[in-house]
């Protein structure tokens, strides 16, 4: 178990070593290219969807098809093993070995191995077990656990390889490829000969004709389940597949997903033992014993939240697109299986108590939930299972303050904001701040801060065109605005630079004062209950106003109005239709503007010049998937669009994640503020307040000249009479 100071060193160990992030951030980087190329010619979203149909139903039918599945392995002559536990798996393994005189055993990659720390149990014992792929071989030699489900050694440098097989046959070798692959190959190929027992994983288990399928990129998976007398696989049951026809759509998914390939080296299928011939010619009888893995897994089909957590086909493509991930590994942010899925698994397979730290790395982005073929929602769960470990320990002093006593009491949590813009004068450069002292000073570690504003906009909406509210009040259709926090209290330029926008189109702005923050602080930090009254609060506020519409400048505002209100309210009797009836009128500034004005055409703007170039913000594309619109918009203005790398890549905020995380929150903004410097373009475009604090001040802490604005704010500008 990881406590929170450990977290903290081991985080800080990971951002001092460049090796792992030169290693992950362009193994990132090439992924996105050779992923996107093996797809092409397929629909992902038609191979997803037949994917997690195929792998919801296998879920909910779990025993029958564990029982069809040993019927058919035991018609065919292998044994199967049901194991409830880890420690039940390790003793079928161990007590099968010392039944047959094993004492030499080979291993082909299996997360489901490391899962029951097989390795370690079996040495304990006095038996020699050895890892054959390459890259968990490399691990066990250095003492290491894998840092990725797919590709165990990711994190490590061919140049600390070299180092690790030089001492391993004490001959000092080169980083040269070919060389440690020869090494590998040499000192491994006499322990394939030597064996007693081959253990290896599956991917898929077909319980229609009781056949393992097995993906490699490595000969060494088949050698292992091949040349010893005796092999044990270890099939976790969410493995099993109903039909042999399931099989192609992961299979097609799988290779893309995990490695940018179209198809592995290795495709192996097993179905029941098959004879062996030894070295003098002799044909002997092979065992095969399957151990089908329990472990946690009936635990999570039963619940209701997240038994979609066993669509999962292990591709770990959630890992290769994790900002967070790619800043710090898996040695830091995972146990035995790692990332967002990986922390998921932890909790039912190897402790709720390994998870309960791990899980608040993850910053919200939403990127895995896109490119998973299992379509499952990551974040949605992580967010569960953080709300489940607030319910179990609490939230610590001051989150549990602002939580529990600041955010549900509006007047208070304004008092504060006050007393927070007064205390922030002696800081304060022309609107921003640079520098803050004590234990604040991490807070403008690497970006600038925007100044609490003199005025909030719920102070200046009253102000706003105020001649016409009369006539306003004849106009159809009325657009409650949702500002939140960051635009209320931080950019009330926004709010004005909605309404202008509104009020050319003549729409009427309408502003529930009674309207507070939207949740997602508490919704972040698991505090279900401070999320359930913000949402009644505001739901309270915008019914008594009567609009037609509900919009808001900030996507994750968006996101919680849309989506969460009606979460935290499901099953509340009074609120759970009102919550519904909400979410169906909420929609984002960008794509109510483009559905009115027909993508900017209907706007009377007039036209500029310059480069602009566009960042997706992670709520916006992730939860909305609105990416088209917004660019159409600032091309009605005139405006040349020149697209960064990595449009949609999070720029590191998260909301709280960057003052729990300062540190992975700085990298993962360095990378974001390179892209942006290297698209050339003089004028930066954004959708999300957030961002916009992120962006604006990482480029103002680097005297950079570009500058940052909401798209709502360029169109206001750019409006004519």
């Amino acid at each position: 178990m990881t406590n929170r100071q450990d977290m903290k060193n081991n985080i800080k160990e990971a951002l001092a070593n460049p090796n792992l992030r030169g290693a992950l951030g362009r193994f990132g980087n090439d992924y996105l290219v050779s992923r996107e190329k093996a797809y092409t010619g397929k629909n992902f979203e038609e191979l997803r969807e037949k994917i997690s149909s195929i792998k919801r139903s296998a879920a909910g039918r779990m025993e029958e098809l564990a029982d069809r599945f040993t019927q058919n392995m035991l018609s065919r002559g292998a044994k199967v093993y049901r194991a409830k536990n880890a420690q039940e798996a390790r003793d079928y393994i161990l007590n099968l070995a010392m039944a047959r005189g094993v004492k030499k055993i080979v291993k082909s990659k299996s997360m489901a191995s490391e899962e029951i720390h097989l390795n370690e149990y079996l040495n304990e014992k006095g038996l020699e077990s050895v890892e054959t792929d390459l890259g968990e071989w490399i691990l066990q030699l250095s003492g290491q656990k894998p840092s990725h489900m797919v590709m165990p050694a990711i994190h490590m440098t061919r140049g600390e390889v070299a180092d690790v097989f030089s001492g391993e046959i004490n001959l000092q070798l080169s980083s040269d490829i070919p060389v440690l692959v020869k090494v590998a190959r040499e000192q491994l190929r006499r322990k394939f000969l030597e064996a007693g027992m081959g253990i290896s994983g599956a991917n898929i288990a077909v319980a229609e004709t009781g056949t393992l399928v097995i993906t490699t990129n490595e000969g060494n998976g088949r050698l292992t389940t091949t040349l010893p007398p005796i092999h044990v696989a270890i099939v976790g049951l969410e493995k099993l597949v109903e039909k042999f026809a399931d099989v192609e759509p992961i299979l097609e998914a799988l290779p893309r997903s995990a490695t940018g390939q179209k198809i592995t080296s290795y495709v192996t299928m097993i179905t029941g033992p098959t004879p062996v011939i030894d070295a003098g010619g002799n044909v002997k009888p092979k065992e095969l014993h399957i151990v089908l893995l329990d472990n946690g897994r009936s635990q999570m089909q039963a619940d209701p939240v997240f038994k979609q957590a066993l669509q999962c086909i292990r591709c770990a493509s959630c890992l290769n697109v994790c900002p967070v991930f790619q800043i710090v590994g898996g040695h830091v942010y995972g146990h035995v299986y790692t990332g967002g899925i990986g922390t998921i698994l932890t909790a039912f397979f190897n402790g709720f108590e390994n998870a309960s730290d791990i899980q608040n790395l993850c910053i919200g982005c939403e990127r895995c939930k896109r490119f998973c073929p299992g379509k499952i929602d990551i974040p949605g769960l992580i967010r569960e299972l953080r709300s489940r470990v607030v319910d179990k320990k609490g939230l610590p002093g001051i989150p549990k303050f602002v939580m529990q006593r600041v955010l549900p009491n509006r007047k208070l949590f304004h008092r504060l904001l006050k007393v927070a813009h007064a205390a922030q004068k002696p800081f304060q450069t022309g609107g921003l701040v640079r520098h803050l002292p004590l234990f604040l000073a991490g807070l403008t570690e690497g970006r600038s801060l925007p100044a609490i504003a003199d005025k909030p906009f719920r102070d200046l909406v009253v102000a706003l065109d105020d001649k016409k509210v009369a006539q306003e009040e004849q106009w159809q259709p009325r657009v409650g605005f949702f500002a939140g926090c960051l635009t209320d209290f931080i950019y009330p330029r926004l709010g004005v630079a909605v309404y202008k926008l509104l009020h050319h189109m003549g729409m009427q702005m309408v502003f529930p004062l009674e309207q507070t923050c939207c949740g997602m602080p508490a919704v972040y930090m698991g505090s279900r209950e401070t999320a359930a009254e913000l949402a009644r609060q505001n739901i309270a506020a915008f019914e008594k106003a009567g609009v037609d519409y509900i919009t808001t400048a900030c996507p994750t505002c968006a996101h919680a109005l849309k989506h969460h209100f009606v979460e935290a309210l499901a099953g509340d009797p009074k609120w759970g239709e009102r919550a519904r009836n909400f979410s169906s009128k909420v929609y984002t500034f960008a794509a109510l503007l483009a559905e009115k004005s027909n993508g900017g055409q209907n706007l009377k703007l007039a036209q500029t010049t310059g480069k602009v170039t566009y960042h997706d913000s992670c709520h916006m594309k992730g939860v909305f998937g609105i990416t088209v619109e917004p660019r159409e918009l600032l091309k009605s203005a005139g405006l040349e669009l020149v697209e960064m790398e990595g449009p949609d890549r999070c720029c590191g905020f998260g909301g709280s994640y960057s003052i729990k995380y300062p540190e992975i929150s700085q990298h993962i903004l360095e990378k974001k503020l390179a892209s942006i410097i290297n698209s050339g373009a003089e004028l930066l475009a954004l959708d999300c307040p957030g961002c916009l604090l992120q962006l604006h001040g990482g480029l103002d802490s680097r005297d950079k000249n570009i500058t940052v604005k909401h798209t709502a704010e360029i169109l206001a500008e750019q409006l004519l009479p």
